[in-house]
């Protein structure tokens, strides 16, 4: 179907909220990339396309995070949703509207999308056991337990699926857990929690799934699990825990994968308050306008099955497409810090012009889900030999002719109407390949193009004919037409490269293109003064990028054992100083915390110790220990503790306070 065919259609797209526990990296940036290509290339034809997005603010990692930074998680959210927006930005991600899940939007649509669930009877209540951390008081979310996997017994890998062996689970199968928050082993603890009965949906889902609205690969994927038959999906955590509380239930918040898709509608819904667009035209459920979501195969299960789901059931629209990639690799394996191949966005500006990171992701997508990879060496050359060496070199190569001779003006008719007719016919082709997200397919004619405009010029070589008093008007002609198949070709690639298009409307002096321009050459009219639009990619820039994300670690010890080993300079950094214990208390709601109250010789200071199972309270008072007393404070929920005393054993009831001999005084330095 042509673009002339197609109408304008309304259209609300976003990407999988970013979280809150870190910076923008590479695999951020491909899928808010790939979005903004679709997006810019929906409304370069004329269609009204809104992009919204919105920083994933709750949750328990935030919690924790904001607690180590010393800031309120409303404080730390905030924070990142200002630094993941300004790094979108300078990669030219046009979001409408970068929001938070922490709004009252958000509030509003969770809680009344929850009231539709529990009104139509898909919502239960039910104890279950989970893990809990009794040094911290917590009950532990999936990324925050390790331990042996249940199948194949591989060890230290998460609570929810396998690295080595793909196996899916629950935090609970796994072999000597342990908390990845305090080291403690955590302890089962029963507790009510809310869940959505996703079983009575399963029949909808099918349908909604084989409808065309996800990829067939995804399709499969999402029948195995439908096949199987849909487990309730938990919905509710304990305090506590950053995110809005269930109503009527203190102590109850909804899971941050509750109200995180929903931030779609409220992050959309405050831009409407703002701008006078309909929200209901678009979320009802006989809307004709469109919603589609980009998102990465590791949350299909979210987005492709509880959220069509719940908006079914909650008399909401359901996704008109749920347009699904793969994951980043480079060089062939996963992203490594150690490497200097986990890149964040802010190291990435350092060093290169972001529009060579659109570009080559451009290069490399496809309407499925398979992996891309990033092959520096390929990087470089793409850029270089595409860009400069075949796009921008058409116009370098006839500008100058035009501006020396012909005072920037081109020709009043084209050259060769059948190499334009092939160029501008080409629009038609290349609009179905963006919409339909092939655009790797697209980057590629497009260099075609290029390719056919530089052997137009290499065969008219107009540096010779300038040379001959009989032909020197043919110049004008021949780079005339040279500009038109640039205009064109950089207008193909304006959803790739939107600063790039802005350079080259400058310089030809035109205002800022739409599709349709293709259709319409430049004749009679006057260009610009050249200047590079696009500067040559080194490779010595990629190497300095590569090497300031690394994070680097020592050389091993040769025959050392196998353990992590620090120098004798980290080691005489560590203050430890012999402490009287002068009180200790139990701590309300933590299974194995002491609250210690210890003199140092010059000043009294507490610290909270996991020793609880092994010592009466009581019989501690009076004794010596030995305390890392230049150990930074840490903010706990029970208080903040000044340092740590040290301790020997396995764990449990088998813990033995370090002690210094006979003798030894309060603030004495341990040496």
């Amino acid at each position: 179907m042509g673009v002339s065919a197609r109408g304008q259609r309304r259209i609300l797209v976003t990407s999988a909220l970013p979280y809150s526990n870190g910076p923008i990296h590479l695999g951020h940036l491909l899928e808010n990339i790939q979005t903004d290509i679709w997006v810019r290339f929906q409304r370069l034809v004329g269609n009204q396309c809104i992009y919204v997005c919105a920083e994933d603010a709750h949750g328990t990692a935030t919690m924790l995070k904001a607690e180590e930074e010393g800031m309120t998680p409303e404080e730390w959210g905030e924070a990142m949703r200002a630094s993941h927006a300004s790094d979108f930005a300078r990669f030219h991600i046009a979001h409408d509207n970068f929001y938070s899940t922490h709004s009252e939007e958000n509030r509003y649509y969770s809680e009344l999308i929850f009231q539709r669930l529990q009104e139509k009877g898909h919502v239960f209540t039910e104890e279950v056991e989970q893990l809990y951390d009794p040094e911290e008081g917590l009950f532990l979310a999936d990324r925050y337990v390790r331990g042996g996997c249940p199948r194949c017994g591989a060890e230290d890998q998460p609570g929810d699926n396998c690295d080595e062996c793909g196996a899916t689970y629950d935090a609970t199968a796994l072999s000597e857990p342990r908390s990845v928050l305090s080291g403690a082993a955590p302890i089962l603890r029963a507790s009510m929690h809310y869940f959505v009965d996703l079983a009575k949906s399963e029949d909808f889902l099918k349908s909604w799934t084989r409808s065309g609205t996800v990829q067939p690969e995804v399709a499969n994927k999402l029948a195995e699990w439908l096949n199987e038959g849909l487990k309730p999906w938990d919905v509710s955590r304990d305090a506590p825990y950053f995110g809005f509380e269930v109503p009527g239930d203190e102590g109850k918040y909804f899971y941050v994968w509750v109200d995180a898709p929903i931030g779609y509608m409220a992050s959309f819904k405050d831009y409407c308050s703002r701008s006078g667009v309909d929200f209901d035209a678009f979320w009802r459920p006989d809307s004709e306008c469109e919603v589609h979501h980009f998102i990465g195969k590791d949350i299909i299960n979210f987005h492709a099955l509880f959220w069509p789901a719940v908006l079914s059931v909650a008399d909401f629209r359901t996704p008109t497409r749920v347009h699904t990639h793969g994951y980043i690799t480079v060089g062939g394996v996963k992203m490594s810090k150690s490497r200097g191949t986990f890149i964040n966005a802010s190291t990435y500006l350092d060093h290169l012009d972001p529009e060579y990171l659109r570009y080559y992701f451009a290069t490399k997508l496809s309407p499925n889900t398979d992996d891309i990879d990033i092959n520096f060496d390929d990087f470089v050359q793409r850029v270089n030999s595409d860009l400069v060496g075949k796009i921008v070199n058409i116009a370098s190569r006839c500008a100058g002719f035009l501006h020396r001779h012909f005072d920037s003006t081109l020709a009043p008719t084209l050259h060769d109407a059948k190499l334009w007719e092939d160029v501008s016919g080409a629009r038609e082709r290349l609009a179905d390949l963006y919409d339909t997200g092939t655009v790797s397919r697209a980057v590629r004619e497009i260099t075609a193009l290029a390719d056919l405009a530089n052997r137009y010029i290499d065969g008219h070589a107009p540096w010779r004919l300038i040379k001959e008093a009989d032909r020197a008007g043919d110049v004008q002609d021949i780079c005339s037409m040279g500009i038109n198949l640039f205009r064109v070709i950089a207008l193909y690639l304006k959803p790739i490269l939107p600063a790039f298009a802005e350079r080259a409307e400058a310089f030809l002096g035109v205002p800022p293109m739409t599709w349709e321009d293709a259709a319409k050459p430049l004749v009679d009219h006057r260009i610009g003064r050249f200047r590079p639009l696009i500067q040559r990619m080194e490779r010595k820039a990629v190497n300095r990028m590569v090497e300031a994300s690394k994070e680097h670690e020592p050389a091993p010890v040769e025959n050392a054992p196998d353990m992590d080993s620090i120098s004798i300079e980290d080691f005489s950094k560590v203050d430890l100083r012999v402490a009287r214990i002068v009180e200790a208390q139990p701590v309300d709601g933590a299974d194995r915390l002491l609250k210690l109250t210890l003199d140092v010789g010059d000043h009294r200071r507490e610290v909270f110790s996991g020793i609880k199972e092994a010592y009466d309270p009581a019989a501690l008072v009076g004794r010596h220990a030995i305390v890392v007393a230049n150990l930074a404070p840490r903010k706990m929920r029970f208080g903040t503790s000044e340092g740590m005393v040290l301790a020997a054993g396995p764990g449990g009831s088998q813990i033995f306070l370090v002690t210094p001999d006979e003798g030894a005084a309060p603030g004495m330095e341990v040496r």
